[in-house]
């Protein structure tokens, strides 16, 4: 599958209309139910195909974020062989009461792999909190960039954000077909 029979298919299985309250507070007219993407095998590995080719050179653990980052993150992880790590958005009280699930970070180079982006506040938070158990981390790695605004969030915070589509276009690899 090409990139932009990707980017129609990615659109036409998970665009929806209507009202939306979105993570950030903000409403919107369109959600993109990345868990329809994501629970497709077939798409999740070409979507994972395509992404392997922008992994950022040097990274030696994937950080999949709870919860639309860990199947992204897993899929890659079997491709790549890089080693991948589960981040809750809090650490548990149980248990282990670990915040990131899986091999050890500690100075290691984290790409931190997300879903949808929208404004990124989860993402630094997830940052902050992964680099103050001792990992090393610049990039970010997600399938949808839904507000331009988000690259220039992270950036603030020194976190490079790459991007397989952006919701323009996603859009228009549907108004292009037509």
């Amino acid at each position: 599958m090409n990139r932009n029979e990707l980017a129609r298919k990615i659109f036409e299985t998970s665009h929806l209309e209507g009202s939306f309250r979105l993570r950030s507070g903000q409403i919107s007219n369109e959600y993109f139910d990345k868990y329809l993407f994501e629970s497709n095998p077939e798409l999740l590995i070409e979507i994972a195909k395509h992404l392997v080719k922008i992994i950022p050179e040097g990274t030696e653990v994937l950080a999949g974020l709870e919860m639309g980052g860990i199947p992204i993150a897993t899929t890659l992880s079997i491709q790549t062989g890089i080693p991948v790590v589960f981040v809750r958005k809090k650490a548990k009280e149980y248990g282990t009461c670990k915040l990131a699930e899986g091999t050890d970070i500690r100075n290691k180079q984290l790409c931190i792999i997300e879903d949808v982006v929208t404004t990124g506040g989860q993402i630094i938070l997830s940052a902050n909190d992964l680099k103050q158990l001792g990992a090393r981390i610049r990039y970010v790695l997600c399938v949808i960039e839904r507000d331009r605004k988000s690259k220039d969030n992270l950036s603030k915070e020194g976190l490079e954000l790459v991007s397989l589509f952006t919701m323009e276009e996603l859009k228009s690899s549907v108004t292009t077909q037509q």
